[in-house]
């Protein structure tokens, strides 16, 4: 697990120019976007040092390990677990002082019940949410369409309905060439 102590901060100028090839940050955001259990040995010395040079007020690493904290927290086995680990995440985001961290701690603490609640029921409702995020983007180049029964065929064609019609029958038999 990645510590905030492991994050050392090198004092040198500001950086200016986020997201540009001199960033030393920009070349390792990939690795920033993964779980620290599945950074090999090189991989982790390539974003320290990208820490090191790249961030000198220790805001990405405080991101960073905040991140891990939700992570772990979704990975635990119940929702007591899970509840320690919010509560680690919240007082890392009070202590960090980034922006960012702080904003997504009072979001996830708005959302903590139903966040919980994933380790009740054992899923959640991304299902519910994909199938509206294609019916709301269908609704909306669905302008002009005067049949609400083309309209509903058109939702369930988008939708990955499995329609329940007989495969139509072959004109030609199995070997072509046989067929005069």
């Amino acid at each position: 697990m990645l510590t905030a102590a492991v994050v050392e901060v090198v004092d040198h100028p500001h950086i200016k120019h986020r997201g540009r090839k001199d960033d030393p940050l920009y070349g390792v955001r990939r690795l920033l976007t993964r779980g620290w259990e599945r950074l090999s040995e090189r991989q982790e010395e390539r974003l320290l040092a990208a820490l090191r040079h790249g961030d000198p007020f220790d805001e990405v690493g405080a991101a960073l390990v905040a991140k891990e904290h939700l992570r772990e927290m979704y990975a635990s086995g119940s929702r007591i677990d899970a509840r320690e680990h919010l509560a680690a995440f919240f007082e890392l985001a009070g202590r960090c002082g980034v922006p960012e961290v702080a904003r997504l701690s009072r979001t996830v603490g708005r959302w903590e019940p139903q966040i919980l609640s994933f380790f009740v029921t054992g899923h959640t409702n991304a299902k519910s949410e994909a199938q509206n995020l294609i019916t709301e983007k269908l609704r909306r180049v669905a302008h002009g369409m005067r049949s609400f029964e083309n309209y509903r065929l058109r939702l369930l064609l988008h939708s990955g309905v499995q329609w329940d019609t007989r495969p139509t029958a072959r004109i030609r038999g199995r070997h072509p060439r046989l067929v005069a």
